[in-house]
């Protein structure tokens, strides 16, 4: 085949010293739509990684034609672009924002000195720009923008005014535009309200180039799949192996069910036969004359050892629960007047509100409307401009930030732990690590550094540092991001029988449903309601 897009030869994939993937080789043509799928922590992001050209691969040979679009998932935008307006950075995917800074330098040039040789250079750069396609790009960049629901004023801003919900998609608008011929998208609904996530779901299927996804929604794409990469790695010790499956997820997920169903049966004869074997060497291997028999029967026990099934442990189920948070006052939080800005107008101004013992504040408003603003501000992570908020009596809060941005990428899972644990608590190495184990982070992971983990483990690691911290008020923004159902579930059962109060910014509405706000707090108007299930509605525009 003359025509892949992406040939992968025999590549080994490491973490953290261990190897996730051993000689996987794999070609993908255009209009292929690969789904990556395996259980949590078992490599998928970090084979992304490799792929998408992030990281080098600790063997083998990536080969990649044409253009192509990599979303890790946690995109950030280089500071060194932070002053270049939404748009311009956006159009870099296809390097077409230096012709256009180009273009209007001519223009002024020709402005200054209107001479024939000025004219003529301009009005050439801009025939061969539109010869090109380059007007045309722009439409196609602003119509994706519009479709991840980037208002059209916004795009001319600088990045750095823009709040970080819409940072993202100004990089993920970036990625689909660059990406003509081939995309590698890791969780791209994450972060994203419903109608944006229905529209990239559209925009996924219709593509034409070839795309490789790993979401927790391929059951929404299943029709557009043609095939599936399964990342078999069935313990954290285990090296992984790629087995690919043919058609539509739906297929997959009979034909998964099929083989686990075959293995699993295999493990079990393997097993009983191992036991059998094993009967026999006890009982007659004390015996001098029979010695010789019991060493040619374990020599037997090692052959079917090696060639052992591994079953997979799946998705672990989290078992967590947060530690009942200590006394305070009646009143745990009251804000006046507090107002932020950046440059341009006010983002919110003169909010006021305040919180009871044990009751739940929903933060709710548009992108851009200054919710991660004011959690941070309640973290004393930022100043406002003016107004101030005071914590009750014996009030300690716990901050769950969305970007992570209070992970030490260079610091171990446990040094985590262990910088967030009350001295005066006097927990274990082994208490520590059991409370990392509740979030499914467990054996040598959690030496590894924060920065090899994927998007879900840096979410399980936030959280199991809020549990144990002994708060009495959590600051929660969108912390059920990145988790997959299961582990989402989990999350919600422990904190919506937690005793403490807590204040949350959220597009989930199943998870808000669970926690049950007592209150609502509109921004940027500064608006405060009881909470009802009218509310709901706008929780997933959020």
């Amino acid at each position: 085949h003359s025509e892949w897009v992406l040939q992968v030869q025999g590549i080994s994939v490491e973490v953290g010293g261990r190897l996730v993937v051993e000689n996987a080789s794999f070609s993908v043509m255009p209009r292929d739509k690969v789904g990556i799928v395996g259980r949590n922590g078992a490599g998928k992001t970090s084979l992304f990684k490799v792929l998408g050209g992030a990281v080098e691969p600790h063997g083998g040979k990536i080969l990649r034609k044409g253009a192509f679009g990599y979303l890790p998932q946690d995109p950030k935008i280089p500071g060194s672009r932070e002053q270049h307006s939404a748009i311009s950075h956006i159009l870099s995917g296809r390097n077409i924002d230096e012709e256009l800074t180009r273009i209007e330098k001519l223009r002024l040039t020709m402005e200054e000195s209107p001479s024939t040789q000025n004219i003529a250079k301009f009005s050439k750069a801009e025939d061969d720009f539109a010869s090109k396609g380059g007007y045309a790009a722009e439409s196609e960049a602003r119509s994706i923008a519009a479709g991840l629901g980037l208002k059209p004023d916004r795009l001319n801003l600088p990045i750095h005014v823009l709040s970080g919900g819409e940072r993202r998609r100004v990089e993920l608008t970036r990625i689909l535009f660059a990406g003509s011929d081939m995309l590698l998208l890791d969780e791209p609904t994450n972060h994203l309200d419903v109608d944006a996530k229905t529209w990239l779901l559209g925009f996924m299927r219709d593509y034409r180039g070839a795309l490789l996804v790993i979401s927790h929604d391929l059951d929404l794409l299943d029709e557009a799949i043609t095939r599936v990469l399964h990342l078999d790695r069935p313990q954290e010790d285990s090296v992984g192996e790629l087995i690919e499956y043919r058609g539509t997820y739906t297929q997959y997920k009979s034909s998964r069910a099929a083989d686990e169903a075959r293995l699993a049966k295999k493990a079990a004869t393997q097993q009983k036969e191992i036991d059998r074997l094993q009967g026999v060497v006890d009982r007659f291997g004390a015996k001098a004359t029979k010695a010789a028999m019991a060493h040619s029967i374990e020599k037997r026990i090692a052959r079917i050892e090696q060639t052992k099934v591994e079953v997979s442990e799946g998705d672990r189920v989290l078992k967590v629960r947060f530690p009942d948070p200590p006394h305070c006052g009646m009143t745990v939080i009251e804000a006046k007047g507090l107002s932020k800005k950046f440059s341009g107008p006010a983002i919110f101004d003169k909010v006021n509100f305040d919180l009871g013992k044990g009751e739940r504040l929903l933060v709710l408003g548009l992108n851009g409307a200054g919710k991660t603003t004011l959690l941070r501000m309640l973290a004393k992570e930022m100043m406002p401009d003016s107004g101030s908020f005071e914590f009750g009596y014996q009030v300690n809060a716990g901050y769950y930030a969305q970007e992570h941005d209070n992970l030490d990428p260079q610091a171990s899972l446990i040094d985590h732990m262990r910088r967030v644990a009350p001295v005066s608590l006097g927990l274990t190495e082994s208490q520590l690590r059991g409370m990392l184990g509740m979030f499914g982070l467990s054996g040598s992971k959690v030496f590894q550094e924060s920065a090899t983990l994927s998007g879900g483990e840096k979410t399980k690691l936030a959280l199991a540092m809020l549990m144990v911290g002994r708060n009495n008020l959590l600051l929660l923004d969108e912390p059920t991001n990145n988790l997959d159902p299961p582990s989402r579930q989990s999350v919600a059962d422990a904190l919506s029988n937690w005793k403490g109060a807590i204040i949350l910014v959220s597009h989930d509405t199943e998870f808000v449903e669970q926690l049950a706000p007592t209150k609502v707090l509109l921004l940027p108007d500064g608006q405060v309601d009881y909470f009802s299930n009218e509310w709901l509605d706008l929780v997933s525009l959020a």
